[in-house]
């Protein structure tokens, strides 16, 4: 009896163990998959209670739910040649329970290098300003070439891919801090220059319509006067009409006459210490001032060639431009001689010079 009793007893706790074994939960967001000695059955198991063979089966939960999972910093070259250091955020889930379970191990980990390796060769792929300012392009370009690789083969998907962080020299941070501080600046000029622009263009209209009334003018001299006095200056500014300058202009005389030489000063110039002092002066010299050497240059004159050049004596080397006559010429006479450029006379005296011996006194020249 108590062997039958012993049996009884065995073979129930068999049953619940064998019970225990049999009935599986599944959460809402698992699927079940059942290794039958080893063979996975067609087939998932949904969220609740299942059954299986407490001897010769084997349950395998998958997790369906988002999965974020790091990827951690890469380091690599643009394509315009700068440095740079990125880290990403892969998002993904499975699809198909059995291949993430039988085509991979370990899916998470291999999703992760994949990730690394296209991050790399997207840094090699884009430019500097694109990391930085395109980044929605450079995430769908970079869960597309994830995705190409897992989903198919692996059963995940890629939900998608952030770029978190992209660390640039201090360098490339420094030039382009002062890049952002120029365009700023053209744009700060731009804008004065706009405003500059418009300004004129009201102060030019504000003008033409004071033009056509000079009270209105006038008017506005004064408002200004008042906003100057109000600020209790100790100067007033009073500025002076345009109008009023142009009136006393209109009676100005005009100072640009040519100035006429002094024929007095002239004329004394043109004299050696011994004529001043009361010798003869040569016939040759005319006493008009328009003929003095301050207004030869305004006379053409016709020189005709000479045959020689006589020399002239110590008193008379310090007069320059006179032409030496004989002495017996009347002084004070008018010479009208010098309106053909050379002395004229009569025979005889031409005569009378030309045969005196070249030591007689009353001529300055040794005869030729």
């Amino acid at each position: 009896m108590d062997a039958l009793i012993a049996i009884v007893v065995i073979v129930v706790l068999a049953g619940v163990i064998a019970a225990a074994k049999s009935v599986k939960t599944v959460q809402q967001y698992e699927d079940g998959i059942i290794f039958r000695f080893g063979r996975v059955l067609p087939g998932v198991r949904g969220p609740g209670l299942t059954l299986i063979r407490p001897i010769g089966d084997k349950l395998v939960k998958v997790n369906k739910q988002i999965i974020a999972m790091g990827v951690p910093a890469q380091e690599g070259i643009t394509r315009d040649n700068v440095s740079v250091r990125v880290d990403a955020v892969v998002y993904f889930r499975v699809v198909d329970p059995i291949k993430a379970s039988i085509n991979v191990f370990n899916y998470q980990n291999a999703i992760s290098q994949r990730a690394q390796t296209s991050l790399r060769s997207i840094i090699g792929q884009s430019e500097m300003d694109e990391l930085l300012a395109e980044r929605d392009t450079v995430n769908r370009r970079l869960a597309t070439i994830i995705d190409e690789g897992t989903e198919l083969p692996w059963g995940v998907k890629v939900e998608s891919v952030e770029i978190k962080d992209v660390s640039l020299p201090e360098g490339m941070k420094r030039s382009m801090s002062r890049q952002a501080e120029a365009e700023r600046e053209r744009r700060a000029r731009i804008i004065t220059a706009d405003g500059e622009f418009q300004a004129s263009k009201r102060l030019a209209a504000a003008a033409n319509v004071m033009a056509r009334d000079p009270a209105a003018l006038q008017l506005r001299l004064l408002q200004t006067v008042v906003e100057v006095a109000g600020e209790r200056n100790s100067t007033l500014v009073m500025p002076i009409p345009v109008e009023l300058l142009r009136f006393f202009d209109k009676f100005t005389p005009s100072s640009s006459g040519p100035a006429r030489p002094d024929s007095e000063s002239a004329s004394m110039g043109d004299f050696s210490d011994a004529e001043i002092a009361g010798e003869e002066r040569p016939a040759a010299i005319d006493p008009s001032p328009d003929l003095a050497l301050g207004s030869a240059a305004d006379v053409p004159l016709d020189i005709p060639e000479v045959p020689a050049i006589p020399e002239l004596s110590p008193e008379e080397k310090g007069e320059i431009g006179t032409v030496h006559h004989d002495a017996r010429s009347t002084p004070g006479t008018p010479d009208d001689s010098l309106a053909n450029g050379r002395p004229q006379g009569d025979g005889q005296d031409q005569a009378d010079a030309d045969s005196a011996p070249a030591d007689a006194p009353g001529t300055g020249v040794a005869g030729s």
